[in-house]
């Protein structure tokens, strides 16, 4: 998940340009809850890319993650009445745990067979989920209560909850950006590209696998935990595989293998689903396929992977051009 085509002083603008944009979000007029429902999908499809961009392994059940997450959430802050960051860190540790299992059954497994088995998994914590006296069935868990921060600040605001999210989203992307940039991060790009090249250097890839699902499997987890107390319920349609298709297209459509691709491909699929929803209803599905096909047939390394694809192009071809032209004397005849 490197930026090619783009120099550590112009990424660092753009970072700085875009924490700027979301700490004045209350303040434009933008509704803070489909901000912070935003900020909790980016999140999702951040780590989600973790292990499609980075490691090369498409998973159809990261929803599992997600959603079992926010399950364990609420329960533990409505039941339990466990402080908010405790919450949301028992529902990321539930991902995490969850992912752990998945991942040493799937990793077993290439190509396909590892996507249906995590497919498989998913539909089976689904299930469960229905089907568990915690979860509230298909009412879900409702009136999760957002608690105060430290035990100090309250979050019944929607303002105030909005910049917690905001800080847990920073600290998520942070705690991605320094995976992707370290030996670690470095190995797994060396497993996507060639596996038995890794192998053959001593790596133990399953292994290596195994660290990069949970963490993915982690962080997706620590989105639903907060998607759950920010929204203060969670149902079904956070473990449904339907979620685990949009983070997929979500991925893609940003850029699959780019940093802030994901995070881009996020924000703009939750907008369109806002957008829409209240004007063609059911039809936002048929919309979602189109832009899906439009992305994959326009776009196919993502909106953001293609413009750092043209910017690294433009920055090749100005790194070619001569920058002294010395003629030969010309000489009359």
């Amino acid at each position: 998940m490197r930026t090619p085509g783009i120099g550590n002083h112009t990424a660092r603008v753009t970072c700085l340009l875009l924490l700027a944009g979301l700490l004045s979000v209350p303040f434009i007029g933008i509704y803070p809850l489909f901000a912070m429902k935003a900020l909790c999908f980016a999140l999702f499809a951040a780590a989600f890319n973790l292990l499609l961009g980075q490691v090369g392994l498409l998973s159809f059940g990261h929803a599992a993650f997600f959603g079992m997450a926010a399950y364990v959430c609420g329960h533990a802050a409505k039941e339990w009445g466990l402080p908010t960051e405790l919450a949301i860190l028992s529902g990321a540790l539930a991902g995490a745990l969850l992912g752990l299992v998945v991942g040493w059954l799937a990793i077993r497994r290439q190509g396909i067979y590892f996507s249906m088995i995590t497919l498989a998994m998913a539909q089976l914590v689904y299930f469960f989920c229905l089907r568990a006296p915690f979860t509230g069935g298909e009412d879900g868990i409702q009136s999760i209560p957002r608690g105060k921060v430290l035990g100090l600040v309250s979050l019944d605001s929607d303002i105030a909850m909005y910049y917690f999210v905001l800080g847990v989203f920073v600290l998520g992307i942070l705690f991605l950006y320094r995976i992707v940039h370290s030996p670690f991060g470095v190995v797994l790009l060396t497993i996507r590209e060639n596996e038995a090249r890794a192998i053959s250097l001593g790596y133990e890839v399953q292994r290596y696998k195994l660290t990069a699902f949970v963490l993915s499997a982690g962080l997706s987890g620590l989105a639903g935990a907060t998607k759950a107390v920010a929204m203060q319920i969670a149902t079904l349609a956070d473990v449904n595989w339907h979620q685990s298709g949009q983070v997929v297209l979500m991925s893609l459509f940003g850029g699959m293998g780019t940093f802030f691709g994901p995070i881009f491909g996020g924000i703009t699929i939750v907008s369109i689903q806002n957008f829409f929803a209240d004007k063609v209803g059911g039809w936002i599905i048929v919309i979602l396929g189109v832009v899906f096909v439009l992305c994959v047939m326009t776009f196919r390394k993502g909106v953001v992977g293609e413009l750092l694809a043209w910017a690294g192009r433009r920055q090749a071809a100005r790194q070619a051009r001569p920058t002294n032209l010395i003629r030969e004397p010309q000489y009359e005849q």
